[in-house]
């Protein structure tokens, strides 16, 4: 069995759920936080709202590569702020510890003029979770997301769902896509450590899950 305990979260859109999702990991595993490039809300940015939603003390938490003004697709933020990103100012924090990566937006969102979040990726060599979130609209973007990692020979860890329970869509997408649900977080009406905590004992044991493809 494959296991591995440094991965990328990644979501099938934008308000996917990424950053709950990331928090409910980080708590789980007691990993390490790191979200390469953030885009607008820089006084409260992701890397804050996942300190501060766990509660165990052996979470590092990495700086940014990247620290955007704007709440835009990276491309359009950097260049607001006069700034080019460099897939070459991305590398990997150092840790022996368990690792959680969240990227910002989805796999083809544009970070530069000529590369995508989905190049990150594979800079990164990391598996993904993948996060999807139950709408109307949500199969065809969450295969399409499976489909391009596919492609490019990115090793899907599994899917994660999150928001309202639909079963004969989260049923079609496991049976088409063949892969393993990692679990659920359903619609919460506030998250608190307490929501986090309560998710982070179902997920403890996703390490341990077989890769899949």
């Amino acid at each position: 069995m494959l296991t591995a305990n440094k991965f990328i979260i990644a979501g099938i859109g934008t308000e996917i759920g990424k950053t709950v999702t990331s928090a409910v990991l980080v708590e789980a595993l007691q990993a390490d936080y790191w979200k390469p490039v953030q885009s607008g809300a820089l006084e409260d940015s992701d890397t804050e709202t996942v300190k501060r939603l766990i509660s165990n003390r052996t979470s590092q938490f990495h700086p940014e590569a990247y620290r955007l003004r704007e709440p835009l697709s990276p491309h359009a933020a950097a260049a607001i702020d006069g700034v080019v990103i460099e897939m070459k100012n991305i590398t990997l924090p150092q840790t022996d510890n368990a690792l959680v990566v969240e990227l910002a937006g989805g796999l083809m969102v544009p970070l530069n003029d000529r590369e995508l979040n989905i190049d990150l990726v594979q800079q990164l060599g990391l598996p993904v979770v993948l996060v999807s979130r139950n709408y109307l609209g949500s199969i065809n973007h969450t295969l399409l997301s499976v489909e391009a990692c596919r492609n490019r020979g990115i090793t899907i860890m599994g899917i994660i769902f999150n928001g309202p329970t639909v079963p004969a869509t989260e049923t079609f997408i496991l049976n088409y896509t063949n892969l393993p649900c990692l679990g659920r977080i359903g619609q919460e009406s506030a998250i608190t450590t307490d929501v986090i905590q309560q998710y982070a004992q179902q997920f403890s044991a996703i390490v341990n899950q077989p890769l899949a493809r």
